[in-house]
């Protein structure tokens, strides 16, 4: 039985030591820290995880050492995706997929499909995918936007197709999403500053970047917000607001990372082409702690 896909989930980060290899260590403390912050579910190898620049055994090595850090305690999403149909079909058995939830698997990059390519991109992953698959639509990396027309028709075509992540920034196509989905089928927001304006309009809860750094806070927003308390989480939506600007203005995840070594949990260690975050961003996210109350 498919547990809970909904709320607040996580893009978890990939934390690295000084030479560059994985902090097995550091990536178990973020673990902890986003399940004792009421985080309501893991995502493992997406963007924020720096995935494309890792090898197929770092890649399984981080998922291990997930899995084995929550303990069955959260729903875990792995990403599983990219623009070789065929490549992303043969990859599912590379991956010890016991302990996983579900996938996310990003609209192909690249290439620019048309429409009805990314419908038979979907089509095909969704054929031999052990697992139910989460849509993720984020045309400012990929270049190439998956309208609502194309998600609706995966949603209502493919039961194994129980969400999509949207990215897009464009509410009316969001809501249009909304309005006229099969009545399982979620809509997480991809965006931390929208995701209460999505949930307030009928999403399901977001996978964000920053709920990883203020785990209950961010959770807390998205809860009162799915239970229709907008003064409570209207509040906390303006008291985390300021750190999203920031939080991607150098590039993602060089920021969260940042944040995340403020708050004493891993290094701000990133892999090329991305580099570190700037000493004035620092500064920064410094100056917003102090005054997070």
């Amino acid at each position: 039985m498919l547990r809970k896909i909904s709320g607040t989930g996580v893009a978890l980060v990939t934390p690295f030591k000084s030479d560059l290899s994985i902090d097995f260590e550091a990536l178990t403390s973020l673990v902890n820290h986003c399940v004792d912050g009421n985080i309501d579910f893991l995502v493992v190898m997406g963007t924020t995880g720096e995935s494309v620049t890792l090898s197929l055994e770092e890649k399984n090595a981080a998922l291990d050492c997930v899995k084995q850090a929550n303990n069955n305690r959260l729903p875990i999403v792995l990403g599983i995706g990219g623009n070789n149909t065929d490549y992303i079909i043969q990859s599912f058995s590379s991956y010890n997929l016991d302990g996983v939830d579900a996938i996310l698997s990003v609209s192909p990059a690249y290439n620019k499909p048309t429409q009805e390519g990314i419908y038979q991109h979907f089509k095909a992953i969704s054929k031999i995918s052990p697992l139910p698959i989460i849509l993720y639509n984020v045309p400012g990396r990929t270049s190439s936007n998956m309208t609502a027309e194309t998600t609706l028709r995966l949603a209502h075509d493919f039961d194994n197709i129980i969400a999509v992540k949207e990215a897009s920034g464009d509410m009316q196509q969001i809501m249009e999403i909304i309005s006229k989905k099969p009545i399982d089928f979620k809509v997480l927001s991809g965006d931390d500053a929208i995701t209460l304006p999505i949930i307030l309009m009928g999403g399901n809860g977001v996978i964000s970047v920053l709920g990883q750094a203020l785990p209950k806070d961010f959770s807390s927003m998205v809860k009162y917000g799915l239970e229709g308390d907008l003064k409570a989480s209207k509040e906390l939506h303006y008291k985390i607001l300021s750190f999203v600007e920031p939080l991607f203005v150098e590039g993602n995840p060089a920021g969260i990372k940042t944040l995340l070594n403020l708050k004493g949990i891993c290094k701000e260690e990133v892999r090329l082409p991305l580099v570190k975050s700037s000493a004035k961003l620092k500064s920064i996210f410094e100056q917003k702690l102090n005054k997070l109350v």
